[in-house]
């Protein structure tokens, strides 16, 4: 096994436990939130709330920090519905931004210096951008900020990446969203069963996820 290999394995570990524990603190977090304290806030802020949330969701993917947690909370704070829709909004501001920041800044200078078997490869995932995106979105092991900016360093179009990410996006955070506001809720009334569907749900999408990527 070569050694380029076993660093692509270390970094892929890294990024999942990193993804893993900011997940955990965000989910204890949610759990704990006091609904008085957290709505009386809400209603200081009005509607700067979701424009306050959503652009700490850009800033923070933009920094590539696990968005995990931040679908979490969108749902411990603004409800399932609510928060998947300013999370959604949020995902998708950062992914066009990032996209586009990388295809203007770096999409020359990694062409230029892609050797050839990674120019083939390139090549496959411009033919096949919407499919390969969409999977990838679904899977919650990826960190959502560099898969933006290493879809902008590839050859593919941003139409291709724009309707796979909304595709795959909104099924993708839906569950954790879910899992954020079941998870309090759970902490005010004890109903556990929302939380294990969530978790269920979560399980599916992985395993979608999985199938989908092997198929294609």
């Amino acid at each position: 096994m070569t050694q380029p290999h076993h660093r692509q394995k270390r970094w892929g570990l890294f990024f999942t436990l990193v993804c893993l524990g900011a997940t955990l603190v965000a989910l204890r977090w949610a759990v704990d939130l006091d609904a008085t304290v957290l709505q009386a806030r809400l209603d200081s802020l009005g509607a700067w709330a979701p424009l306050l949330y959503v652009a700490i969701y850009v800033v923070a993917t933009l920094l590539i920090l696990p968005s995990t947690a931040l679908n979490l909370l969108g749902g411990a704070v603004f409800g399932f519905k609510l928060g998947l829709l300013w999370t959604t909004v949020g995902a998708l501001l950062a992914a066009a931004i990032a996209f586009t920041l990388a295809r203007t800044v770096g999409r020359g200078w990694a062409a230029a210096r892609l050797p050839s078997g990674l120019q083939d490869l390139d090549a496959a995932i411009e033919q096949n951008a919407l499919a390969y995106i969409f999977a990838i979105r679904l899977l919650p092991l990826f960190p959502y900020g560099l898969v933006n900016l290493a879809a902008g360093l590839t050859a593919m179009g941003f139409r291709d990446y724009w309707l796979g990410t909304l595709l795959g996006t909104v099924p993708g955070v839906a569950p954790f969203v879910w899992l954020g506001s079941s998870g309090r809720q759970a902490a005010q009334t004890g109903e556990i069963l929302p939380v294990v569907m969530a978790l269920a749900a979560i399980g599916v999408l992985v395993l979608g996820a999985v199938w989908y990527r092997s198929r294609r």
